[in-house]
C-alpha cells in the first residue's frame, strides 16, 4: 500500500500533514476523491501560514474553517494536506525559501509556477485527486500552465474568499487544479453559486459546432476569438506547440477570428501592477510595517514597490482596469471565448537569475492580466510542450460564464485527447 504522507515533490507544509474525512455517503458529488488546500485556506484550529515563518508566527489558529474547503468535505471530498505556497501568494515562480519550493513534476529543472505551487506539483505528482488554490494575478493558471494540469480562475466573486488570506481583494479568486477536464468541472458544480452563472456551450451553432459540452437547448458559446497579442508574446516554440490544438478547435466549432487589443503587454503590465500593488499594500503593509518580516527573493522588492507606488500611478492603474473591464465584457457578452497560451513559455529554469525571472513576469502578466483585470474566468489546458516542458493554452469566457466554459474545457479536451 502507498505511504499515505509520502510528498516525493516537497508540494505539502512541512510538519504532520492535516487531514479531515469529508462525509461518508456513496452518493455525494465529491465521494471518493483526495485534495489538498493551498496554505492560504484556513481550517479551523490551525495556524494558516501563509508560507512565511514570520506570519505563521504572528497570527492564531483559526477560528473557523473557509467555506471553500467545507464545500468539499461537505460534498464527500478528503482533504489531506496543507499545500506550500510562494510567501503571502506574491509571486509566479512557486519559490519558497523557508519551507522549500515544490519539485515540478513534469520538469523537474524548472520552477512549478506560483504562488499556487504545492497545489499544482500535489496533483501532477499524483498526490492527491485536486487541489484549491488562489488566483489574483495568474497564481492557478501559471503553475497549471507550468506543471501540465489543469487549471481555473473563475469569474471574480464566484466562489467565496472568505476564510482566505487576503492579497489584493478586488482580483483575488478561489481557484482549483485537476488532471481531468472532467474533475476540474465536478469540482466547479460543488464551489460554483447555484444559479449565479450561465448555461451556455460552445458547439451546436452553426460554424461547425458538434455539440459538446453543454445543454444542447441552451444558447451557445462562440465565436472563438484568438488574441494576437498574446499569442505574439509568446516564445517562438510555444507559439508553435500551441498552434496544432487551436487548429483541432476551429475544425470542431469553426474558424478563430482574429482580435488585436488596443493594450500593449506593457500597458497591461503596468495597469496590473500598480492596481495590484496599490491593494496589496493596504492590505498586507499594516502587517509588514509592524512585523518586519523576512521575505525571500523577489517578495521583498514587490512589498517595497508597491509601499512606494505613487497615488497617481495606482490611479491611473485602475482608470486603465475600467477601461479594460468595460470593453472586454463588451467584447464576451455575447459569447466569444478568447484564446491565447496560458503564459509565453514553459517554466523558467531553476538557475534563473532576480533580472530574467522579472521579465519572464512581465510577459505572463502581459497574458494573464487580460482576464485579472476584467474579472473573466479563464481556464488553462495542458495543450502541448515547449523545449520538453508543458504549455498551456487558455480559453477565456465573460464573467458568468464558469459553468459554460468549464463544459467547453471538457469538450476541448476530449478533442485533442487531453
Amino acid at each position: 500500500m502507498a505511504d499515505p504522507n509520502a510528498d516525493p515533490v516537497g508540494a505539502f507544509i512541512p510538519g504532520p500533514r492535516l487531514r479531515l474525512a469529508g462525509r461518508g455517503a456513496a452518493n455525494l458529488p465529491l465521494a471518493g476523491l483526495t485534495f489538498g488546500a493551498k496554505d492560504l485556506f484556513d481550517v479551523a484550529g490551525h495556524v494558516t501560514g501563509c508560507g512565511n515563518p514570520d506570519w505563521r508566527r504572528t497570527h492564531p489558529p483559526a477560528t473557523g474553517t473557509a467555506p471553500a474547503v467545507q464545500a468539499l468535505l461537505d460534498a464527500g471530498a478528503t482533504l489531506v494536506g496543507k499545500t506550500k505556497t510562494q510567501e503571502l501568494a506574491y509571486g509566479l515562480t512557486g519559490e519558497n525559501p523557508w519551507e522549500g519550493t515544490p519539485t515540478n513534476p513534469a520538469a523537474p529543472e524548472r520552477f512549478p509556477g506560483g504562488s499556487s505551487c504545492g497545489s499544482a506539483a500535489a496533483v501532477a505528482a499524483g498526490l492527491c485527486d485536486v487541489s484549491l488554490g488562489t488566483d489574483t494575478g495568474g497564481s492557478v493558471r501559471i503553475p497549471a500552465s507550468y506543471c501540465g494540469i489543469f487549471g481555473i480562475r473563475p469569474s471574480h466573486g464566484a466562489v467565496s474568499l472568505a476564510g482566505v488570506m487576503p492579497m489584493a481583494p478586488s482580483f483575488d479568486t478561489v481557484g482549483w487544479f485537476a488532471r481531468d477536464a472532467a474533475t476540474l468541472a465536478r469540482l466547479g458544480d460543488v464551489l460554483l453559486a447555484e444559479g449565479a452563472l450561465g448555461g451556455r456551450s460552445l458547439g451546436g451553432n452553426g460554424r461547425g459546432g458538434n455539440g459538446l459540452g453543454g445543454n444542447g437547448a441552451a444558447p451557445a458559446l462562440g465565436p472563438l476569438v484568438a488574441v494576437s497579442n498574446a499569442w505574439d508574446n509568446a516564445d517562438a516554440e510555444t507559439e508553435a506547440a500551441l498552434r496544432p490544438a487551436l487548429k483541432a478547435l476551429e475544425a470542431a466549432f469553426g474558424p478563430a477570428l482574429s482580435l488585436t487589443l488596443p493594450w500593449s503587454g506593457a500597458q497591461l503590465y503596468e495597469a496590473f501592477r500598480c492596481a495590484q500593488g496599490a491593494e496589496a499594500w493596504t492590505t498586507l503593509g499594516p502587517w509588514v510595517e509592524r512585523t518586519s518580516p523576512a521575505f525571500g527573493p523577489g517578495v521583498q522588492e514587490r512589498f517595497l514597490a508597491a509601499k512606494a507606488l505613487p497615488a497617481e500611478k495606482a490611479a491611473a492603474g485602475r482608470a486603465v482596469r475600467a477601461v479594460v473591464a468595460g470593453r472586454m465584457r463588451g467584447l464576451l457578452g455575447g459569447g466569444a471565448v478568447l484564446v491565447y497560451p496560458t503564459a509565453p513559455g514553459p517554466a523558467p529554469l531553476l538557475g534563473a537569475d532576480a533580472h530574467t525571472q522579472q521579465a519572464v513576469r512581465e510577459r505572463i502578466i502581459a497574458n494573464t492580466a487580460i482576464a485579472g483585470l476584467a474579472g473573466l474566468c479563464e481556464v488553462s489546458l495542458p495543450a502541448g510542450k515547449a523545449g520538453g516542458a508543458p504549455v498551456g493554452l487558455s480559453l477565456v469566457a465573460a464573467p458568468g460564464q464558469d459553468r459554460a466554459l468549464l463544459a467547453l474545457a471538457r469538450a476541448a479536451a476530449g478533442l485533442l485527447g487531453l
